[in-house]
């Protein structure tokens, strides 16, 4: 197995953004240890949890169960990090963790690899997605415009700058056959520059009996249109298991999800404002939506131009 770089340390931009797509109405967190007390302490950790999930990764090709709901396969390009390993990297670079969801981690092992995938289940029950029949990008895209300029009125009055959504990196497709959504938004703080590289977060979604996966690409604005080939390839490669297919559904016994497939657009937030109370919840939809998609945009786009040149690799050599 090869030598874990100090640059796998700079993950940490890469990954502060992943866990906060967790609807919060759907798992709980788990218990964090304190962080250490020094840089020095906190960079030995990262090391150590990246050397951890080393060891307990599995390099393709592979076939990788997901909990008692499905297996992913992985080709020999990539490398599957467990959730227990998976949860103490997240930790070690600042994340929080929401165990009930958290899966795994998914890299590519070739030299110009720069992404990553994190895997989560989300158990909230069967989603309805008679939405997808009606739904119209244009429409959903200003619905989160309007919701975040009156959700930057709450961020100002609590110190935090404004956000701003650029548009669709790639507009909401859902394939009522596989039943599989996918899409990725841009955005930025209000008034800074404009990169010329952006962190983009890729959301890739297969929909079960009981609730759904989701694979979310962490990539780069220049480097977007190659690598989401690989998030389509895993998406096509996950496979729930018989009994536990969307079309396994039974009306009579199952639960069924709270929201349909539109809420899956932002992450779920149109949950969380429901168990809040709000009223204005497409505003509440939006803040957590942009909020996320803009820290991914900040973090991640000088990380992955630099790193990632280092990862779990073969063990031949």
């Amino acid at each position: 197995m090869s030598k874990v770089s100090s640059n796998t340390i700079v993950l940490a931009g890469i990954l502060v953004s992943a866990l906060l797509f967790a609807p919060v109405a759907a798992c709980a967190q788990s218990a964090s240890p304190s962080p250490p007390s020094s840089a020095e302490a906190r960079q030995a950790e990262r090391k150590a949890a990246w050397e951890a999930g080393e060891k307990a990764g599995t390099k393709g090709p592979a076939e990788i169960a997901l909990r008692d709901q499905a297996t992913l396969k992985i080709s020999a390009d990539y490398f599957f990090i467990p959730k227990t390993e998976g949860m103490r990297i997240m930790r070690s670079l600042g994340n929080t963790v929401y165990e009930e969801n958290f899966v795994g981690l998914v890299l590519g092992t070739k030299a110009k690899d720069d992404w990553i995938i994190v895997t989560r289940f989300i158990k909230e029950g069967y989603i309805k997605d008679d939405d997808a029949k009606n739904w119209n990008a244009d429409e959903l895209l200003q619905n989160l415009r309007d919701g975040t300029d009156e959700a930057n009125k709450d961020r100002v009055a609590r110190g935090f700058p404004e956000l701003e959504i650029l548009g669709w990196v790639e507009k909401p497709a859902y394939d009522p056959i596989a039943h599989r959504l996918v899409w990725s938004l841009l955005s930025k703080h209000k008034g800074e520059a404009d990169p010329p590289v952006k962190g983009i977060n890729y959301n890739t979604y297969a929909l079960g009996r009981d609730g759904y996966f989701s694979l979310n690409l962490l990539t780069n604005s220049n480097k977007v249109s190659s690598d989401k080939g690989y998030a389509h390839e895993l998406l096509a490669d996950l496979s729930y298991r018989n009994g536990k297919r969307y079309e396994d559904f039974n009306a009579s016994t199952d639960h069924i999800a709270e929201y349909g497939l539109a809420a899956l657009i932002g992450g779920g937030a149109v949950v969380v404002a429901k168990k809040l109370g709000l009223l204005a919840v497409i505003a509440a939809f939006a803040a957590k939506f942009a909020k996320v998609l803009a820290i991914g945009a900040v973090a991640i786009g000088a990380a992955v131009m630099k790193l990632f040149r280092r990862k779990p690799t073969d063990t031949q050599g």
